[in-house]
């Protein structure tokens, strides 16, 4: 498959916290994507590529500092053909810093699809999921109804950073295959017509 067929997933990180499970999850949801040879994976990682935490007021002009830390990630995320949001769940939602990177852009998630991989404690993440499900509408993209949830997640990984129970692998190609059908119809359909914001 030539590179311009194949899609530009951006494979989101939610958290910064130390000792932090995010990066086995997403390392192992790339992995996924990488096998499959329609979808280049790229991760966007606050914890590497943070973005500025205090916005300017209405017509402020953006320090230079706070323009290169967003230089780091805003084209990565317009390149996008599709999004995964790799996130734990926090006080029955989902982490501050993934909250930021959203609300520090919004163009490039107009008539895009964004997936969801969360993992956790008894919940899994799933409340997080819910919460972003109602944000990401706000901004113009379409959610995967399916999703990949890790209950217990530090348990449900081996020392290799593969899930111990395959059902994950099956729920993990359900969702790309999802995100693949979304991510080619909205790409064709802006080609066609740009998004009407």
């Amino acid at each position: 498959m030539s590179a311009q067929q194949k899609l530009d997933v951006a494979v989101v990180l939610g958290s910064t916290r130390g000792g932090r499970f995010g990066p086995v999850v997403a390392d192992w949801l790339i992995g996924h994507l990488e096998a499959r040879g329609d979808m280049t994976a790229y991760l966007v990682d606050p914890a590497v590529t943070p973005l500025p935490t205090v916005m300017p007021g209405w017509g402020a002009e953006l320090p230079e500092a706070d323009q290169e830390l967003l230089a780091a990630v805003s084209p990565r995320l317009a390149a996008a053909d599709a999004f995964v949001f790799v996130t734990p769940e926090y006080n029955h939602s989902f982490p501050a810093p993934l909250k930021n990177t959203i609300d520090w852009h919004n163009q490039q998630w107009h008539g895009k699809p964004v997936g969801f991989v969360s993992y956790g404690g008894l919940s899994g993440g799933l409340r997080a999921v819910e919460q972003l499900r109602v944000v990401m509408a706000e901004l113009n993209a379409v959610t995967i109804r399916n999703t990949v949830s890790f209950h217990g997640a530090a348990q449900c990984f081996d020392a290799d950073g593969r899930p111990k129970d395959p059902a994950a692998d099956a729920a993990a190609k359900t969702l790309l295959d999802q995100l693949d059908w979304w991510a080619r119809a909205l790409r064709d359909a802006r080609r066609a017509r740009p998004f009407a914001a």
